[in-house]
Order: C-alpha cells, then sequence, then structure tokens
C-alpha cells in the first residue's frame, strides 16, 4: 500500500513508538539522536538537506548523486519496497535534521540498471542502501556508523546477506569511510573520455589578392 493508507500510517506508528536512541544528552555535551520513518510533510525539509550534504561533491563529478531531482525524491515516497528513515535531533525544542537513509531489500523503480543475477550467481541476498546523507556538522561524530548499525539491522531482519551501495568514484571521503567499515568494491564501473581530435567547421579567415586595375 501506498500514500496515506499504508505507508504514512507506519510511519506514524514509528513516530509515536519514539524510535532508537544513537548517543544521550546529557552534562558531557553528547548528542541523543533518534530513528523515525518519513511522514510526507517532512520531504521538503528532507530534499533541502539532501541539496547541502550533496552541493559540494556535485560540483565535482559527472553524474549528479541521487536523488537527481525533487520530483523524482517526491515519487520515491509513493513507491513500495523502499523504506525511508531520518535520524533527528532536538535543538531548542525544535527538531533538527542530521541524517538520512533510503534503503530496500529488492531492486525497485523502472529506471533500475542492477543486475540481479550479479548477486545470485554469488549466492548474495543485497539490502541496496540508495541514499546515506549525513549533515557535515555531524560527520566524524559517530553518526555514519549508527546509520550503517540501523541499516544492518534491517538487513538481518529481512534476511539479506550484505549491505550494497554506489559511491561517486571522486567522494574520497566516503571512500575512506565505507572501506574503515568492511565494504569492498564489487564491480569496476567508472566513466571515461578520449580527446577527439576535430578541425573547427568554420575555415580561418583569408587574405584576398588586391584588385588588379
Amino acid at each position: 500500500m501506498t500514500g496515506e493508507t499504508g505507508k504514512e500510517a507506519g510511519k506514524e506508528a514509528s513516530k509515536e513508538g519514539g524510535g532508537m536512541a544513537a548517543r544521550s544528552g546529557g552534562d558531557d555535551g553528547s548528542t541523543e539522536v533518534n530513528i523515525r520513518r518519513v511522514h510526507r510533510r517532512d520531504l521538503n525539509r528532507i530534499w533541502e538537506f539532501l541539496k547541502l550534504v550533496f552541493r559540494e561533491i556535485n560540483r565535482e563529478t559527472v553524474e549528479f548523486q541521487r536523488p537527481r531531482t525533487k520530483q523524482r525524491f517526491l515519487e520515491i515516497y509513493e513507491e513500495d519496497g523502499i523504506d525511508q528513515l531520518v535520524f533527528v535531533t532536538k535543538e531548542s525544542g525544535k527538531e533538527r535534521i542530521v541524517a538520512y537513509a533510503e534503503c530496500a531489500h529488492d531492486i525497485v523503480g523502472g529506471d533500475n540498471w542492477v543486475n540481479q543475477r550479479y548477486f545470485r550467481k554469488r549466492e548474495m541476498r543485497p539490502f541496496f542502501v540508495e541514499e546515506l546523507a549525513v549533515h557535515p556538522d555531524f560527520q566524524g561524530r559517530g553518526l555514519g556508523t549508527f546509520v550503517l548499525e540501523q541499516l544492518e539491522h534491517l538487513a538481518r531482519l529481512n534476511g539479506c546477506t550484505h549491505l550494497v551501495l554506489e559511491v561517486a568514484e571522486n567522494n574520497r571521503a566516503a571512500h575512506r569511510f565505507y572501506r574503515t567499515r568492511s565494504f569492498v568494491k564489487l564491480d569496476a564501473s567508472i566513466f571515461m573520455a578520449k580527446p577527439v581530435q576535430t578541425d573547427p567547421d568554420l575555415l580561418p579567415p583569408r587574405r584576398l589578392a588586391k584588385r588588379t586595375e
């Protein structure tokens, strides 16, 4: 089910249940982070959050990091089989989004290029991490690890054997983060380019002979 009757009912129930806490807030200056499922009213805030997180890497990469358009992001909410999680803190009584994760235990979406046979041949049951974003202010504080722990927990509950995600080739910080957490490269999918030697389509200026009398 999608829309208000199914997806949002489940999300509202999760929200009322309170969610999980990452770190206890207290006198030591630590911050408490809670998890809940995304509600429709969160979508605009999450979109602005994702633009902030991926702004710098999108300026330097050939392929925009997901989601590519706001329209596509809004459509994802209506799709079956995709779990959207938001990680939040409370600051001065207001909720602040500090991380977002989007995942699925099956290949979803009509524009997906994932080869299912690759995983079947290797007896892998993948749990696809479609999106993982951490606010720049919270990077290096254990939040990314907490997000991965939540995703691994969902993978186990769904009988999956591997977390599978895509990361930009030039996002070196993300590569370091994942490699230190036992991720390995599955395939060599990179963009390649070769300069093409061409002549200008218009001929260069030409000097004409002097007029004869």
